[in-house]
């Protein structure tokens, strides 16, 4: 086995609770706003359907193939040659998911705050440090989680310092033009959703095989719970403007002021959310090293660390010209171009498996 180590179903979840909410956090809100108005907070509940429909898929393949990722078993279900096929259509995708999970990461930290640093110190940076984590494997990378996911999850519990400014009217009418516009506000982040098949990659190392079903329910719940929190804060703070800004859930932090004392809490915003961020390229960075020495069959994955990081890099300063076709792109692609291959696939996997049995 390539991988020696092991974590808990409780680090696996912290592992990808940022991978399916930190960037959509930030973009989610205007996305959602866009099509549902007030009715946005409804959407990520809608979107959450297609997290414990991927889940239920993950977990079903996993106890087929308890000690093998999707890159592995996908060889046994189709054949050799086309598992082969689809495997390195997997890398790029895991490849590609980097690049632009580091771009994300990029174009808020320098439009925010670094403006005139170069992009690839910016990038290099997280992947460096990203890397090394990687290097340490899958124990390290559980550990970190459970050190600096809870410090992720600290920001929204900030939103009760803007009760004064939150207006509840900005809410009603619920449902004012039918269920329609939280449907389509749904379709975006239920690609983020479907960014819980991750946990395939990390199924075969948990120690407590029986619980992962258990957490991976647990982690979709409380990543729609936040999404959703997040959603009416900006609803009740906004009202019908929220669409207009790039990054809404960003800006409700400039509006909280504690007797002129505790304010511009926007740095200390971007230091967590900066960790959560961390956490999810490790993830994605992680399942495309790993998933490349299954693929070439090697005895040992930490030869190919720096290589790929490097092509990740590439890669996030090639994903996008700018951070408009970065928005558009996740607006219009993503929805269809990530659950394409996180759940519509592995369902057609797991179809042929009950056929041929």
């Amino acid at each position: 086995m390539i991988e020696k180590g092991k974590i808990s179903s409780f680090q696996m979840a912290l592992l990808i609770v940022p991978t399916i909410i930190a960037t959509a956090v930030l973009i989610v809100p205007a996305i959602t706003g866009k099509y549902a108005g007030r009715d946005m907070w409804i959407s990520p509940i809608l979107a959450s359907l297609n997290g414990f429909f991927t889940m239920f898929i993950a977990y079903r393949l996993n106890k087929r193939f308890p000690k093998e990722s999707i890159i592995q078993y996908s060889g046994h279900i189709i054949g050799r040659l086309p598992g082969k096929v689809l495997g390195l259509v997997y890398l790029f995708f895991f490849l590609h998911g980097s690049g632009i999970i580091c771009r994300e990461y990029a174009d808020f930290v320098i439009g925010s705050f670094l403006p005139k640093t170069p992009m690839i110190v910016v990038v290099g940076g997280l992947v460096l440090v990203c890397a090394f984590t990687v290097r340490g494997g899958v124990e390290v990378m559980g550990r970190a989680a459970q050190l600096l996911v809870p410090l992720f999850l600290l920001p929204p519990l900030l939103f009760f310092l803007l009760i004064p400014d939150l207006k509840i009217e900005s809410m009603f009418p619920i449902m004012e033009h039918g269920m329609m516009p939280s449907v389509l506000g749904a379709v975006v982040p239920q690609a983020w959703f479907s960014e819980i098949f991750l946990i395939s990659m990390l199924l075969p190392f948990l120690t407590d095989c029986e619980k992962g079903r258990k957490w991976g329910i647990i982690t979709i719940f409380f990543s729609m719970f936040i999404l959703v929190v997040v959603n009416i804060v900006n609803i009740f703070l906004f009202g019908g403007t929220v669409s207009t800004f790039t990054y809404p859930g960003f800006r409700a932090f400039r509006y909280i002021s504690l007797a002129s004392f505790f304010e511009h809490l926007e740095s200390v915003v971007i230091a967590f959310w900066v960790l959560g961020a961390f956490i999810k390229v490790t993830v994605f960075y992680y399942a495309f090293v790993l998933g490349t020495a299954q693929w070439l069959r090697l005895s040992d994955y930490r030869p190919l660390i720096f290589p790929l990081g490097f092509l990740v890099t590439l890669f996030s300063i090639w994903a996008s010209s700018n951070g408009q076709e970065m928005v558009k792109f996740l607006g219009t692609i993503s929805p269809f171009y990530i659950p394409s291959l996180m759940t519509f696939i592995p369902m057609l996997l797991l179809l042929i498996t009950f056929i041929r049995k």
